[in-house]
């Protein structure tokens, strides 16, 4: 029921002077409160619902609905503001939220919300008062759901064992409480009174005990509240009947929570219990031990002082091993009967970061070829850390500058995978080292390493020096002789790096190049199979091809430019139609009326061979018994003339013996046997001139000739010159030759001897290179004019140049 009251209450005293100037102004200031202030009470149930209606605020203080906004119509509460709130549009006074009457005033009788009410225009301040009516909505409650009583059998009967009762955070009736006590023959329950001097509730014993007949007594204590509808709360009631010695140690608390950090020395204090026992003399003196159901770890971990109850550390206390530990401890007493109480120490083992990550690699997936594609997964490599929270942390790192990556695939797994191309021949095997490091401060880490074979794939080919070589080899060479000797380098390995070597074969001329050369297919030594001769084959080029063993195979090739070079084993040969070898004769008729430097006759010949070895000179023997001949020999031309005028002393048949001579080492001869006959001036000229081919006058047949090759040798000098040159540039750029079976030497050759020119033989040498067509090799001498009979013999011969044109 709402009420509403304006109540003004004043006790007046009547005077003169200044208590009548006192009592007008008390008038006035009543007057003054009286029109902007009021009081109105409501009452309300707790725990209603939202919305539920509490009054018309607005009626009841005399307000119009229509100036509750203007005037600014609002509600403060002392405390929660919330609890209480006012609808503007019809004035209604609603319950916000859920008021809990135990919450607001706790136990005390009353209860009231505490509402100013202030409108403007003018300021008007009103008090509302909510009073909140107690509703039975808490049962009682006991301390515990069981309590434990100890009693020594020797107790006297009507003896009293005070109990705590129970609370009910109601009021009134809601709180008054009545108590039950399940029936039995042992006890009776003294129940309290209102009377203050009366004893609370308690246990009276009706019956002696007998601890052997009866160790123990289960009783139920029921109490009610007397609420509609009233409830109920209950406290199990466990006896133990003990001999005499009835009081039993008690601890200040039955549980203990402690917090220890780990890896604490020997000795370090963990807690000092403390016990009581109400008796005296040794029933009171208190004894501290472990339970005997304590575990052995924790036996091994903490030592009890059984007198002062002081728990000390004495092992090693490692969180990672054991992250609580459960103590129970004993306070015995020594009494005859010993009565002992009980307590429970929690341990919580705090971490430090005192162990290091443990790093493994736990699948390896190597050698890595080197064409392996970027994101081949290498290894699996999983981390650890014993410690807990930031401590146990890990994060992996690796070193820098290498062609691999991590990856945090899941939880304290990462994979090392390829991040870039590789190269084994750049670098074949890689160290890494793997760091991993834990969060905590200071922080921890440790290192792995692992070697990376990078496998060979084949993909370098087996690559020669140079791309070309030169090879000198003398003609007539034993078969099967050692000419020279190809080496290729693979990059690669083991297979892959296994160079065998074979010809390529072709034709030189109607013959295969396997009929001339062999290459061994491992060492790469090159043979000649049978004997070179320098005057069928000048040049032999070919190639060697190199293949590795890898699959594919891979290869190249090299060219082999083999010079053969000439030896002296050819013996000059005589060339004239009525000359033969050693022991041939020339026959020529000469007129005795020639006079000194008449030519006779000119022995020719050639050499197969080339260079000094083709360079032919020419003798003439001494006569037989001593005479000296009226003739002689061109040293290099093979001309016979006289060396004087003939007269009638000579023999009328003059036999000379020329010898022809090559340069080489050694020497090789041939001889050639000229039969003159002298005959008168009248008979010489036809015979002569057919002795001499038809030549009418050999001077000047010798003239034309000359020119002819003064012509050439200029055109073949500027040749020379040019090639030379040519020559000089490629030596200066191309590889070193090679040498086999003797090398031979090119020679420039200087003599004064006196000839006009001589070509070894007018042939064509073929130059096996399988290029172009084939060269000839020329032997040129300057030619000099004849100084007259007088100087027949000293005439020189200048500038002789050999060069062989390729």
């Amino acid at each position: 029921m709402n009420k509403k009251h304006c109540a003004v209450e004043m006790e007046f005293s009547y005077g003169t002077g200044q208590e009548s100037q006192r009592l007008l102004l008390s008038f006035l200031l009543l007057a003054a409160w009286e029109a902007g202030s009021g009081q109105i009470h409501y009452s309300v149930p707790e725990e209603a619902k939202h919305g539920t209606f509490v009054g018309r605020i607005a009626q009841d203080l005399g307000l119009e609905l229509a100036e509750l906004v203007p005037r600014r119509f609002r509600v403060a509460s002392k405390g929660r503001e919330d609890l209480l709130e006012v609808n503007l549009q019809n004035g209604v006074l609603f319950v916000n939220s859920r008021i809990d009457r135990e919450e607001l005033c706790g136990r005390s009788a009353e209860c009231s919300i505490h509402l100013e009410v202030i409108v403007d225009r003018p300021l008007q301040v009103f008090h509302v008062e909510v009073e909140v009516k107690d509703i039975n909505d808490n049962p009682p409650v006991f301390p515990a759901t069981q309590k434990n009583l100890f009693i020594a059998e020797s107790r006297q009967l009507d003896t009293r064992f005070p109990l705590e009762g129970a609370s009910d955070a109601d009021i009134g009736a809601n709180a008054l409480l009545t108590y039950r006590l399940s029936p039995n023959e042992y006890f009776s329950l003294e129940k309290p009174s209102n009377d203050e001097r009366v004893k609370g509730l308690g246990l009276v014993l009706r019956k002696s005990l007998d601890r052997e007949e009866t160790p123990e007594i289960f009783l139920v204590l029921m109490a009610t509240d007397g609420g509609k509808p009233e409830l109920t709360g209950t406290v199990q009631l466990l006896i133990t009947v003990l001999d005499a010695n009835d009081n039993a140690p008690v601890f200040d608390r039955t549980l203990y929570m402690v917090k220890l950090a780990e890896n604490v020395p020997n000795g370090t204090s963990v807690i000092k219990l403390n016990a009581s026992d109400l008796d005296e003399g040794l029933n009171g003196d208190i004894i501290y031990l472990f339970s005997s159901d304590i575990s052995p770890n924790v036996k091994s971990k903490f030592h009890i002082d059984p007198i002062t109850g002081q728990i000390m550390v004495k092992g090693y206390i490692d969180f990672e091993e054991s992250k609580s530990f459960e103590i129970l401890v004993e306070g015995i007493d020594k009494g005859q009967l010993p009565l002992s109480g009980h307590c429970r120490v929690i341990v919580e083992v705090e971490d430090k970061n005192d162990n290091v990550p443990d790093l493994e690699f736990k699948s390896l997936s190597l050698p890595i070829r080197e064409d392996a594609p970027l994101g081949t997964v290498i290894a699996l490599i999983s981390v650890s850390d014993r410690d807990a929270g930031v401590n146990g942390r890990v994060t992996c790192t690796l070193m820098s500058q290498v062609p691999f990556k991590l990856v945090s695939t899941f939880k304290n797994y990462y994979s090392l995978v390829l991040d870039s191309a590789l190269d084994r021949e750049g670098i074949s095997n890689y160290e890494l080292v793997v760091t991993a490091r834990d969060g905590g401060s200071p922080s921890l880490w440790t290192t792995a390493s692992v070697s990376v074979e990078v496998a060979d794939v084949n993909d370098n080919a087996p690559a020669f020096a140079h791309p070309e070589y030169t090879v000198f080899v003398k003609e007539n060479n034993p078969p099967g002789c050692h000419i020279f000797t190809v080496s290729a380098r693979d990059a690669d390995a083991q297979e892959n790096a296994l160079v065998s070597y074979s010809l390529v074969e072709r034709r030189v001329g109607e013959r295969a190049l396997s009929s001339y050369v062999s290459v061994h297919a491992e060492s790469g030594k090159v043979y000649a199979l049978q004997p070179l001769d320098h005057e069928e084959l000048e040049l032999l080029q070919f190639q060697v091809s190199a293949r590795d063993a890898g699959v594919p195979p891979l290869g190249s090739n090299v060219t082999l430019q083999v010079f053969v070079l000439d030896e002296n084993d050819n013996v000059p040969a005589l060339l004239a139609s009525r000359a033969g070898g050693s022991g041939g004769a020339v026959s020529e008729l000469v007129p005795r009326s020639v006079g000194a430097g008449h030519v006779v006759t000119k022995v020719r010949a050639v050499d197969a061979d080339s260079g000094y070895n083709a360079w032919l000179s020419y003798e003439l023997q001494p006569a037989a018994g001593g005479a000296r001949s009226p003739f002689r020999v061109g040293l290099y031309t093979g001309e016979i003339s006289t060396t004087r005028a003939l007269d009638e002393a000579d023999a009328p048949l003059q036999r000379l013996l020329v010898l022809v001579k090559d340069h080489g080492e050694p020497a090789l001869t041939a001889t050639a046997t000229v039969l003159v006959s002298l005959v008168e001036s009248g008979q010489a000229p036809k015979s002569s001139s057919q002795a001499l081919g038809g030549v009418a006058g050999p001077e000047a047949t010798l003239v034309d000739v000359n020119v002819y090759l003064i012509i050439a040798i200029c055109a073949v000098s500027s040749l020379l010159v040019l090639t030379l040159l040519l020559y000089m540039a490629l030596r200066c750029s191309a590889p070193p030759t090679a040498v086999a079976c003797g090398p031979g030497k090119a020679t420039l050759v200087c003599s004064s001897a006196v000839g006009s020119w001589s070509y070894s033989q007018q042939r064509r040498q073929r130059v096996c290179s399988g290029e172009g067509p084939p060269k000839t090799d020329l032997m040129a001498f300057s030619p000099s004019l004849p100084q007259g009979p007088s100087s027949a013999d000293n005439v020189s011969l200048k500038n002789l140049i050999h060069t062989n044109f390729f």
